[in-house]
């Protein structure tokens, strides 16, 4: 089972913003620069978790993880999140494996 999540970040250095912006490529999609939309099984969230505590300084970064629950239609945006513009380009993972 699936979550969606939200998941944006305030890092400090240049170098670790960069580096905490490709990992986040590798778990969802981004919606704003650092604003991003996740659908991640629990291993995944600890694995996402896991890899952004080994980039950020906890001292002077910030990484905010917001649960909008179950998927009901994955590779779309839940009915809790609404957008005014146009709407983000979402993979189509309706009919992966994970």
């Amino acid at each position: 089972m699936r979550d969606a999540w939200i998941v944006s970040y305030d890092i400090c250095h240049p170098r670790r913003l960069a580096r905490v912006g490709k990992t986040m490529l590798d778990f969802g999609t981004r919606l704003q620069f650092s604003v991003f939309y996740c659908e991640l099984a629990d291993v995944d969230l600890v694995r996402l978790r896991q890899s952004l505590i080994d980039l950020i300084n906890p001292r002077e970064d910030r990484v905010l993880f917001i649960r909008l629950g179950p998927l009901h239609h994955p590779g779309r945006l839940p009915d809790s999140v609404q957008t005014l513009g146009k709407d983000p380009d979402l993979p189509d993972t309706a009919n992966l494996i994970f």
